[in-house]
């Protein structure tokens, strides 16, 4: 029997309301009396409502015909600190500034998250055509074909199970369009081998499934051992 599923992925931003929203979290600082964090005064995002999200979903779902990314029509971007202000002034009370010293809740920009951005992009690149609904547009990115993914995946394998960042690093930056990382390598494991103080390479089970997701029908065998020996269990747990 023929395998009709479809696989579409669909872009969008936060979705208001959700358990990753920051609105929960702003709502729960306020109640505490503040104060209410911000990575960045100047750090925005795209917000959509939970309705709204599900229901563009599902019709993106319905129009993909396999392989397919589409963006949803976020509106502009929103800024978090305004987000902030706006959350105090609809709980009643006011935001404690340098203009206001004696308001209720002060607003702390805390500094960014390693790899976090001041804005979203919802595309790589700004390739979109139109599709019949308003509100969801067609991506056309570039991809690589299967061998040359493979490929890309067997090499992938290697430099995880010997630990090499600075090539895995460069691996990501060779095949993924539009990344362009501007920050030094921050992964824990890296900083503490570049410290002396990591014994083992990434375990083997996890560089396992990718070597096997990329060359399953030659039914590769990775022969990485080198955690066995410590007794650690998958990812160190």
């Amino acid at each position: 029997m023929r395998n009709r599923t479809r696989f579409t992925m669909v872009r969008f931003g936060n979705v208001l309301g959700s358990s990753g929203c920051v609105i929960p979290l702003f709502k729960k600082q306020i109640r505490a009396g503040g104060p209410v964090t911000v990575t960045h005064r100047n750090i925005t995002r795209y917000f959509m409502t939970i309705p709204e999200a599900a229901q563009l979903v599902i019709q993106a779902g319905a129009m993909g015909e396999g392989g397919d990314v589409y963006v949803l029509d976020m509106g502009e971007q929103i800024k978090i600190a305004q987000l902030a202000e706006k959350m105090i002034s609809l709980s009643g009370l006011s935001v404690r500034s340098d203009d206001n010293p004696d308001g209720d809740i002060a607003i702390e920009f805390t500094g960014l998250r390693p790899g976090e951005e001041l804005y979203e992009e919802l595309l790589i690149g700004g390739n979109v055509t139109a599709t019949e609904h308003p509100m969801i547009m067609r991506a056309n990115e570039t991809r690589l074909d299967w061998e040359a993914l493979k490929a890309a995946l067997f090499e992938l394998a290697v430099a995880v199970k010997d630990d090499n960042h600075p090539r895995i690093s460069a691996l990501f930056k060779s095949l993924v369009d539009g990344y362009t990382p501007d920050k030094e390598i921050v992964d824990w494991i890296y900083r503490q081998h570049a410290n002396g103080r990591h014994e083992s390479a990434a375990h083997p089970d996890a560089v396992a499934v990718v070597f096997q997701s990329a060359y399953d029908d030659e039914a590769v065998d990775v022969g990485v051992k080198r955690h066995e020996a410590w007794g650690q269990t998958p990812y160190g747990v």
